[in-house]
């Protein structure tokens, strides 16, 4: 390694969430942070196994990481604020949120926390592609009418931009302290999915700014974290996505909208649903119905918890 090559990472970390994927953190991670000096690394290891959580700690102490290691299972949003927690302790400053089966760089880590010192008022991700280089993330939107999910690419030039709210992906995101700080960090409202679409709202209400390094790349192997349901597109997903995606749709707008579009939203519910049903094919309706089910679960219990913060924020007016 040329060590005069490689930037000071001092005052920065890198925070990834694990969950059964100490595998992916052996063969992805340390590709950054082996060739990152003073790049702090902390991974919190959402419990699965025994003998998972043994891989880990043998893997983090044999590669100078820092493990948090909760008793269960915290969700993503709530383990990577711990991972931050410590990664301050530890002097950083600024941070990368990466998801286990992502690859970034040491000159693309470098990129994003140069965006972030240069503006600690952004929100900053990279271009992510799919390991055949096809693109897999290069901005999203949610649409303010109906709660839909779009990439940037695919903008509806009939919308009204006002109509439309960016968001950047949890999968690979770069901020500074002050940032982190002043929206608090990850919402532990959701558990899983969504957290991302929360944070960036978050972000722009605070006066902040979402940016999109085009110049600067991530690669994804999407459905590399077989747990939490990521597989690609039109492949069945697991039970957790459906209810994640579905049920935290509905606890986004009962946080973040206005009494009208929360309502626009749940009117959409039952189409939206079936939208993300489909994201995994219409085979797997045939061949595990039960996914219906969990569908009809999400929206009760997204309707339920919707329900308690329209109350409590009725409470405190």
């Amino acid at each position: 390694m040329n060590t005069a090559a490689v930037p000071d990472f001092r005052g920065t970390a890198v925070v990834v969430v694990n969950y059964g994927s100490s595998a992916l953190l052996a063969e992805h991670l340390t590709r950054l942070t082996r060739d990152a000096p003073g790049l702090v690394t902390v991974v919190v290891d959402n419990l699965t196994t025994t003998a998972e959580r043994a891989r880990l700690q043998t893997l983090a102490t044999a590669e100078g990481w820092y493990l948090v290691e909760p008793s269960g299972n915290l969700g993503f949003g709530a383990g990577v604020n711990a991972g931050v927690e410590l990664a301050v302790e530890a002097g950083a400053s600024r941070f990368v949120i990466l998801n286990p089966d992502a690859e970034l760089l040491p000159s693309a880590a470098a990129a994003l926390f140069a965006a972030c010192e240069a503006d600690p008022s952004a929100l900053v991700a990279p271009r992510i592609l799919r390991p055949d280089g096809s693109l897999w993330f290069g901005g999203s939107d949610l649409y303010l009418d109906d709660g839909r999910i779009r990439s940037r690419r695919r903008r509806l030039a009939t919308v009204p931009l006002d109509r439309i709210e960016p968001w950047l992906t949890g999968a690979c995101l770069a901020i500074g302290l002050s940032l982190w700080r002043e929206v608090g960090g990850f919402s532990d409202e959701y558990f899983l999915y969504w957290e991302d679409v929360d944070l960036s709202h978050k972000v722009v209400a605070a006066g902040g700014t979402l940016l999109v390094l085009d110049d600067v790349t991530a690669v994804h192997a999407e459905g590399g974290t077989q747990a939490v349901g990521q597989t690609s597109s039109g492949q069945a997903k697991s039970g957790l996505y459906y209810f994640y995606n579905i049920r935290n749709r509905l606890v986004f707008a009962a946080l973040h909208l206005s009494e009208r579009d929360e309502a626009s939203w749940r009117r959409s519910t039952l189409a939206v649903s079936w939208e993300i049903l489909l994201q995994g094919g219409r085979k797997q309706l045939l061949t595990n119905p039960s996914v219906l089910w969990t569908a009809v679960r999400a929206i009760h219990d997204g309707r339920r918890l919707a329900t308690r913060i329209r109350t409590g924020r009725a409470s405190t007016h």
